[in-house]
């Protein structure tokens, strides 16, 4: 799960090869230990979670779901779900990630809080680069 910048706020691990539909109430469940939460969020989900379970599942939880449908093409549907794609290769850019041979979940889970914090920090000094200005910045970027 990512915010609109791409920033992750949380995750569920699962084994490889296992369908994302049933994960979905896990992740929604994160949305509680967030905090205070604007009305209006949209939840954009890819063609695999094209089912009316999920429909609702996101109604029981007063969120509005923006979910890919099956069968047409992903570029034209595949507006905001990039910044999780972009997060996913950022994690994946982290190797131990990619290939994780970890038996338990909780240094499989210390290693991807690792990844996120260092994503969340370059993802801010990425923002700060664009919207502060000081007298003294340097020129250019490092």
């Amino acid at each position: 799960m990512t915010d609109g910048y791409g920033i992750p706020l949380g995750r569920v691990l699962a084994g490889a090869n296992r369908h994302d539909s049933p994960l979905l109430a896990p992740i929604l469940d994160l949305l509680e230990h967030l905090g205070p939460l604007p009305d209006d969020i949209t939840v954009h989900l890819d063609a695999g979670y094209d089912s009316d379970k999920t429909r609702t599942e996101l109604a029981a939880r007063h969120l509005h779901g923006r979910i890919a449908h099956k069968g047409e093409k992903a570029p034209i549907q595949a507006s905001e779900r990039w910044h999780v794609e972009r997060t996913h290769a950022w994690q994946n850019a982290f190797h131990r990630l990619a290939r994780c041979y970890e038996r338990r979940a909780t240094v499989a889970n210390a290693f991807f809080d690792l990844a996120d914090t260092i994503i969340t920090v370059r993802s801010l000094i990425r923002r700060a680069w664009t919207t502060h200005r000081w007298d003294d910045r340097p020129k250019r970027r490092p």
